[in-house]
């Protein structure tokens, strides 16, 4: 080819693509008795399928509006919700059944947890602790449902350890068998079924969780993260994998010495940034490429 030449053109096409309603805030009051009850949630709905004509010549006949969806997430709210996971299951049955040309989607939840005020019927107090979480992907008739937490912030103030590391010219970290260890913690597992009492396995997961981080004397936050993951898989075979994320909320001692006074382990700096972030999967031995429902949760490895 000479310099006067060109290639020809590359056809230009539409590649992967979805839409939808993101971040519909919806709170549901449940008011058939004296005593209500509140689920207060964030959920987002992106429709897969044959959406290339709206692309490419403004065509909007197969296009189901994102009002339309956002609308349909206020009605099936007027039943309850359930479960975030249940509640996702609902939405897709819905939209891919409802619509020839909908072969798929992303469905994602955040709930929010509401406490009662001194077992008041009807007054509440807004739990900060975590919030829950569940993204639900479609493709034809297959489901791939994830479930997890967030913001779920603990601490040890002993019964960990950090020291053996390597060192080199850039290395000030001194090694320690004593030091708080504390963390956000995120976590995801992925349902292998969705014919599940969702809300006892949250809790059963929690709680395991919980114990692993509490009840592992640590040697690294690796070794308490991989530890948190096992629990959760040993205890249910209905859970493929577990992901973690957990930045390492780093606790410095101060030094007292100036002002005559020692310190014991007893006085910290707590430091918000930087901090270490540990990631990982854990999953059963031999367990095959990993899901395709990975790739649409932002932030894990």
């Amino acid at each position: 080819m000479t310099a006067t030449e060109q290639a020809p053109a590359a056809r230009i096409v539409l590649g992967a693509n979805q839409y939808g309603k993101a971040e519909v805030r919806l709170v549901k009051v449940t008011r058939d008795t004296a005593r209500h009850a509140i689920e207060d949630l964030s959920v987002t709905s992106q429709l897969h399928g044959d959406f290339t004509a709206a692309h490419t010549e403004g065509d909007n006949s197969h296009v189901v509006a994102t009002d339309t969806q956002k609308n349909t997430i206020y009605a099936f709210a007027r039943d309850g919700v359930g479960s975030p996971e249940q509640f996702l299951l609902r939405l897709a049955d819905h939209f891919t059944g409802g619509f020839d040309w909908v072969t798929g989607g992303r469905w994602a939840a955040e709930q929010y947890a509401w406490n009662r005020i001194d077992d008041h019927d009807h007054a509440f107090a807004k739990d900060k602790s975590e919030v829950r979480t569940a993204v639900l992907l479609a493709e034809g008739g297959e489901r791939s449902l994830v479930a997890g937490l967030q913001e779920l912030t603990v601490l040890k103030s002993t019964g960990s350890e950090f020291h053996g590391f390597p060192r080199d010219r850039y290395t000030t970290l001194a090694e320690t068998t004593d030091r708080i260890l504390a963390t956000d913690v995120t976590a995801r597992w992925r349902y292998n079924r969705t014919d599940l009492d969702f809300n006892a396995l949250y809790a059963s997961v929690r709680a395991l969780l919980l114990a692993g981080f509490a009840e592992t004397h640590s040697l690294a936050l690796q070794q308490t993260m991989f530890e948190m993951g096992r629990r959760v898989l040993q205890a249910h075979p209905e859970i493929d994998e577990v992901r973690l994320s957990l930045p390492n909320n780093h606790h410095f001692l101060v030094d007292l010495a100036p002002f005559g006074l020692d310190n014991p382990n007893e006085v910290f700096f707590a430091a918000d940034r930087p901090y270490g972030l540990i990631e990982a999967a854990v999953q059963r031995d031999g367990d095959a490429a990993p899901a395709p429902v990975w790739n649409t949760i932002a932030g894990f490895c």
